[in-house]
């Protein structure tokens, strides 16, 4: 499926893109996928989010990976993972929403009338104090409860599902709720199973996966195994608004440069000022994260000025080649 399917795309001007330069998402080597690309982790219950993504780097053998949103030790589930360039894409996950499945256990048991009531009082916006062990500041904070469901009760045991806010801590939510009901009660086990966009059901890698798929490249160079679990970044911004841009506006924004209305070519439907986007070539790569000042009408009437202010650079300099000019200091 292409980028304009994806995103509902409206074209402002036209070109052409040179194949010399730049490749398709999809076509990227091995090689080029462990620079800009995601792979969605299944954390073990055990390794901190630090530790996990200390040996993937080892499996992998390269430098620099990062992880979107920090899951307990002995918390598993969904951890995206950015290879390479592709780190400085993970920001737009930290604030999508979460799920979660959680085990806990009230300390009374409490009639399925009075624990559902209970219940349907932490759906909504709710406010939270972070626990004591908690990273950040303990402020009471409000955070919102998308949707939280009771799968399953044996006698005292209670397994749920939560949709909420980034930052939602769910063990405080068990306690909270425990006392309402009264009795108290504590969280015994918990799953992340969603992370914006991706699911567990959307085919989860395990870190022994990684490492025998990683053995098999290297001594059989059978890319196979490994290229189905490492996606390409543009996957991380499939949530986001779009722009395209000419082959010629590419490394002026690697570089840091403004988006201009001269280099647009296509942007999302309805886009409005304020909106975060994904900036793409005409290939489909991920150029950069960027913020609109005008919306998709005054791009499409405008002939100057600047579109798009430049958040976040993900692709590397020199990938498409400098055809803009730097403005040189009169001599004095």
């Amino acid at each position: 499926m292409t980028l304009k399917q994806l995103q509902n795309l409206v074209v402002v001007d036209q070109d052409i893109t040179d194949n010399n330069y730049g490749i398709y998402p999809e076509k990227r080597s091995i090689e080029q996928l462990l620079n800009y690309g995601i792979i969605i982790l299944d954390k073990p219950p055990g390794p901190t989010s630090h530790e996990t993504v200390a040996w993937t780097k080892r499996i992998l053998k390269i430098p620099k990976i990062g992880h979107s949103g920090t899951l307990d030790p002995q918390v598993s589930g969904v951890l995206p993972l950015g290879l390479g360039e592709a780190t400085k894409a993970l920001g737009v996950l930290l604030y999508g929403p979460k799920e979660y499945h959680a085990l806990g256990r009230i300390h009374s048991l409490a009639s399925k009338e009075k624990l559902a009531n209970v219940v349907n009082l932490f759906r909504g916006e709710i406010y939270q104090r972070p626990p004591q062990r908690s990273s950040v500041l303990r402020q009471t904070r409000t955070r919102t409860i998308y949707e939280l469901e009771v799968l399953e009760q044996k006698e005292r045991l209670l397994l749920t599902r939560i949709s909420c806010e980034a930052g939602t801590y769910i063990r405080k939510l068990y306690y909270d709720i425990g006392e309402i009901l009264g009795p108290g009660a504590t969280m015994i086990e918990l799953r992340r199973t969603r992370v914006h966009q991706f699911s567990e059901n959307d085919g989860l890698v395990t870190l022994h996966e990684l490492a025998d798929a990683f053995a098999v490249w290297e001594e059989k160079k059978d890319s196979s195994k490994l290229a189905s679990m490492i996606r390409p970044v543009e996957h991380a911004l499939s949530e986001l608004k779009s722009v395209v841009i000419r082959d010629s506006a590419v490394d002026a924004l690697c570089h840091g440069a403004q988006l201009a209305i001269p280099g647009v070519l296509e942007v999302t439907a309805n886009l409005k000022k304020g909106d975060i986007v994904g900036v793409y070539t005409q290939k489909g790569e991920a150029v950069a994260l960027a913020q609109s000042v005008m919306s998709e009408y005054e791009i499409k009437d405008a002939t100057k000025g600047y579109a798009f202010e430049t958040r976040r650079i993900i692709m590397a300099p020199g990938t498409y080649p400098k055809k803009w000019r730097t403005h040189s200091t009169p001599k004095e």
